[in-house]
């Protein structure tokens, strides 16, 4: 008689269980639609995904032909020293290798990894006050330098 007993406990607990979890499924999916319509407005139709798959390919395109213009004029270059200078098959292999390292580090830059190359390698622009030029101290520190 108490092994009835146990199992209708176990059922009705497993049917408790059930249902909370089922509550809880329908509660998640409702917050994941909200955040969804939140999170990204409806395309305008599919030619927005094909404008978005577009961009992508553009984008992967543009890199590896950076990369492999990077090894191909780096190989071109040294061909063209091996043939001139007779030192055949170093300078291949040496620009090669750098037109590689060149590749990579174009691929980098425009995915945004690493920085550009900066075009202004002085000094940075001083800041001029209102007073510069007046007789003021800032200008009695540049007669200094």
């Amino acid at each position: 008689m108490s092994d009835g007993t146990r199992e209708n406990g176990n059922r009705n607990k497993a049917h408790t269980d059930e249902a909370a979890l089922s509550a809880r499924l329908q509660r998640l999916g409702e917050g994941l639609g909200s955040a969804r319509g939140r999170a990204a407005p409806p395309s305008e139709g599919p030619g927005g995904d094909r404008a978005t798959t577009a961009s992508g390919y553009a984008r992967g395109f543009r890199l590896s032909s950076e990369l492999v213009g990077g090894v191909l004029v780096g190989a071109g270059v040294g061909w063209l020293i091996d043939r001139l200078l007779g030192i055949s098959p170093w300078g291949f292999i040496v620009f090669l290798l750098l037109g590689f390292v060149a590749g990579v580090l174009n691929v980098m830059r425009s995915a945004g990894v690493a920085p550009g190359p900066s075009l202004d390698d002085g000094p940075p622009p001083r800041n001029l006050s209102p007073h510069a030029g007046k007789g003021g101290r800032e200008d009695a520190e540049d007669d200094d330098e």
